[in-house]
């Protein structure tokens, strides 16, 4: 299959469902032939940004590392996969800006529903005093002011959100 590379940048809070919607993108590209790399946000965290917290530098400097492996692979037409909170649009902004090749895919769901989600329990431990710096709770969340793709998990279906961004890659030439 013909692809080009490009950044799809999930952004969303803990719990919108971004790891989720990325698994099933990656089953349905890789069912049509498609390259891909995911950038998972907490894998990254284990494996190249150990260390980091999650102070406003902390996670600018996790972006940036995310950001510049995205850029490496996106050069070499690799579709990639970004999962991560990344919760400041001027970072977000700067991502864009130094790949290129981005689509940007707001995970939208309220809080309220994230939280009732809690798949990794953090939102107990924040509400417990365990967690300091939460986005969304503690910490600041900025939305993008236009992303290509919203996907409102709390109103649509899993197979609603991959359309969505399978017809934005389409539509965008990245795949055919």
């Amino acid at each position: 299959m013909k692809q080009r590379g490009v950044a799809v940048w999930f952004t969303g809070f803990s719990g919108a469902g971004k790891s989720t919607i990325a698994t099933a993108l990656t089953k349905e590209l890789k069912s049509q032939g498609y390259g891909l790399e995911v950038l998972d946000g907490d894998e990254i965290r284990e494996n190249l940004t150990k260390g980091l917290g999650f102070s406003k530098e902390d996670r600018d400097t996790n972006i940036r590392r995310i950001g510049f492996v995205a850029k490496l692979l996106v050069r070499n037409d690799v579709i990639v996969l970004v999962p991560v909170i990344s919760p400041y649009r001027a970072i977000r902004d700067e991502m864009r800006k130094a790949i290129g090749n981005f689509v940007e895919v707001f995970v939208n769901a309220p809080i309220e529903v994230c939280e009732k989600r809690d798949v990794k329990g953090l939102y107990q431990k924040v509400r417990a005093g365990e967690i300091k710096q939460f986005t969304g709770i503690s910490d600041p969340y900025e939305p993008p002011l236009n992303p290509e793709v919203e996907c409102r998990t709390d109103l649509e279906e899993l197979e609603e959100s991959v359309g969505k961004i399978m017809s934005k890659l389409r539509d965008s030439g990245y795949i055919s």
